[in-house]
């Protein structure tokens, strides 16, 4: 009988959405589903072309800064939303020379693709 051999010791420390972020924007990765939370940096004026957004701008812990376009025709628009505010998100990335774009963050009518959400303040719009 062999002697008893401890196994190697667990080394799976999962990358955290900040690095994978980061990670995606480097290697210019899109189409990425991806949940976390961040701090909004900043609030744009809603796009009003075609299908509407509400759109602001997400500040990662590195500095990486993300677009959210989150689609107000599918969802409900975060009303309160403000600067300094943090939320919580899963949408798709996709990428851009700005840092990106977090999209589909809304309930998909088809059913064909994840349901995404933005949580604030307790709150959950998709």
């Amino acid at each position: 009988m062999l002697p008893y051999q401890s196994p190697e010791p667990v080394t799976n420390h999962p990358v955290s959405t900040d690095q994978r972020l980061l990670q995606a924007f480097n290697d210019l990765e899109s189409d990425l589903q991806i949940e976390g939370s961040a701090v909004v940096k900043k609030l744009l004026p809603d796009d009003l072309k075609d299908i509407r957004h509400q759109r602001f701008l997400i500040s990662l812990k590195h500095g990486q800064t993300i677009l959210i376009a989150h689609n107000i025709d599918l969802a409900s628009r975060i009303n309160d939303l403000r600067k300094g505010d943090v939320i919580r998100f899963y949408g798709v990335y996709e990428w851009n020379n700005q840092g990106g774009v977090i999209h589909w963050t809304h309930r998909d009518p088809d059913g064909d693709h994840p349901d995404g959400w933005i949580e604030h303040r307790g709150q959950r719009y998709q």
